[in-house]
């Protein structure tokens, strides 16, 4: 929804007007196109430079219930920087239990698909660490950061799901 419904009073007169805004808009608003947005890569240490390659987001948000998805497209200019990567959420999370978002990469190298998660703190405004799967070590997660997994030109980082907003 995107306000707070209105409170009726006994022997209020209603219009088309009131039905429209109080029905009709409220289920628009449920079935309208996401709204995109540029979301903010930065890590843990040094922040990685987007270059010539594309950073793009959306989201649908209905209530506090907010659908996303960012999408990172390595360029042959990307520049990793250090440490774990972080990437702002469109709102910010719940006070407690706000979600998990799902993490795919797909590379060029040798290990073409990697899976995994990011759990979501309390309150949080960014991602978290986001954990992938080690191909080389069996039941081994790593955070995603600028060391692994090595990224190349056309290599495509997905964040997406599902997760509860403060507001």
């Amino acid at each position: 929804m995107t306000f707070t419904p209105r409170t009726w009073t006994v022997g209020e007169v209603v219009s088309a007007t009131m039905l429209n805004t109080e029905i009709r808009d409220q289920f628009n608003s449920m079935f309208a196109a996401w709204t995109s947005f540029t979301p903010t890569w930065t890590s843990t240490g040094t922040n990685p430079t987007l270059g010539n390659g594309a950073l793009a987001g959306r989201y649908m948000k209905v209530g506090r219930t907010v659908d996303v998805i960012m999408t990172l497209t390595w360029g042959s200019s990307t520049v990793p920087g250090t440490g774990s990567y972080l990437f702002n959420l469109p709102f910010q999370g719940a006070a407690a239990i706000p979600g998990v978002l799902d993490i795919t990469c797909n590379t060029t190298g040798t290990v073409n698909f990697l899976e995994g998660s990011a759990p979501l703190a309390n309150g949080a405004t960014t991602t978290g660490n986001m954990w992938l799967a080690n191909p080389s070590v069996i039941g081994d997660w790593n955070a995603w950061a600028a060391s692994a997994p090595t990224l190349a030109a056309g290599d495509v980082v997905r964040v997406y799901g599902t997760y509860q907003s403060a507001t």
